[in-house]
């Protein structure tokens, strides 16, 4: 090839290849779904490379506050566990607004006014019992009967972040409240730990009741263990594994793409292969998963909920006498 036309052919190509995009993703999203999700984003969006970093989302959090203490936070974009860590980012001004698109499709209480994060699925808290137990209990109320006396596990706000938010809107829920808090610990209710060790005290028959995540209970159901899952009546509290962009993104229109995708009908798609329950509405939910319609959410405000951190932690230690 003759000297002019390869310089040529180099500096056409060279536009090209400064063109390509690279988008860091921070995430606590289980590896396998973390992968799944990068993998179908760049899939849709081949001018886009993903660098990610998965952690839980406590870690994730300590890791980012010290890069921004720096002057160096690192990813675009952040998909962690719930919406009261993010409200924390927003309200100290570390996450960039964005009214996608695909909003429309969601109730409003699913993502931020402002546009600052917007929830990608609902991992919902309801009640599990062994099959093997004495009676079904149909409302968050039955947990607190005198009858049900040292037979109900849960995993503590204390260690928990979903049941930190459980905690947070049941308490501002009318007809439980604190009270009901109070007729839990009077009734012996063990309260440690995250949501596994209350599965396994379930399904094992040691506690014939539990406080659960809902894809923990129906995902064991469907394998054979002897658990059935309840959405209570007066409703459930949720998580939504939302989704955010930094303020200090390299790449702002790969951030909003990533953002739009996880949203869109393809994005909602991928959760319920996952299976979780989706966001957005018109989904259908994953096989054993009752329909969005027939899941009542109860009312939750993330503001609020962050405002009462301290003082609920503060105030259930008393209730349930730990520290």
């Amino acid at each position: 090839m003759p000297r002019t036309l390869l310089a040529t052919v180099c500096a056409l190509a060279l536009p090209t290849l400064a063109a390509a995009e690279t988008l860091t993703l921070y995430t606590s999203q289980p590896n396998a779904d973390a992968q799944k999700t990068v993998d179908a984003f760049m899939a849709a969006n081949p001018g886009i490379e993903v660098d990610w970093v998965r952690d839980g989302t406590t870690k994730l959090m300590a890791r980012l506050t010290a890069e921004i203490e720096a002057g160096a936070a690192q990813p675009d974009v952040l998909l962690i566990a719930d919406t009261v860590t993010l409200e924390g980012m927003a309200q100290a001004g570390h996450l960039a607004a964005y009214a996608s698109p695909e909003s429309a499709a969601y109730d409003s209480a699913l993502y931020s006014a402002e546009g600052y994060y917007h929830s990608t699925k609902l991992i919902t808290t309801g009640i599990v019992y062994n099959t093997g137990a004495d009676s079904v209990p149909t409302s968050w109320a039955d947990l607190a009967k005198p009858e049900m006396a040292g037979l109900v596990a849960m995993p503590s706000p204390l260690y928990s972040g979903a049941a930190l938010i459980h905690l947070a809107t049941l308490t501002e829920t009318d007809g439980l409240g604190w009270d009901y808090y109070v007729d839990l610990a009077g009734n012996k209710t063990q309260a440690e730990g995250g949501n596994g060790g209350t599965f396994k005290a379930v399904a094992s028959g040691e506690k014939p009741y539990g406080v659960l995540v809902d894809f923990m209970a129906l995902r064991a159901k469907a394998e054979g263990s002897p658990v059935e899952f309840v959405f209570p009546e007066e409703g459930v509290s949720y998580v939504t594994e939302p989704v955010a962009i930094l303020s200090t993104a390299d790449n702002m229109d790969a951030a909003q793409k990533f953002v739009d995708f996880l949203l869109s009908e393809a994005g909602q798609q991928l959760v319920v292969e996952m299976g979780y329950i989706p966001a957005r509405n018109g989904m259908p939910s994953p096989e054993g998963f009752p329909s969005r319609d027939e899941i009542t959410l109860m009312n939750f405000d993330p503001a609020k909920a962050l405002a009462d951190t301290e003082a609920n932690k503060n105030r259930f230690a008393e209730i349930f006498g730990v520290e």
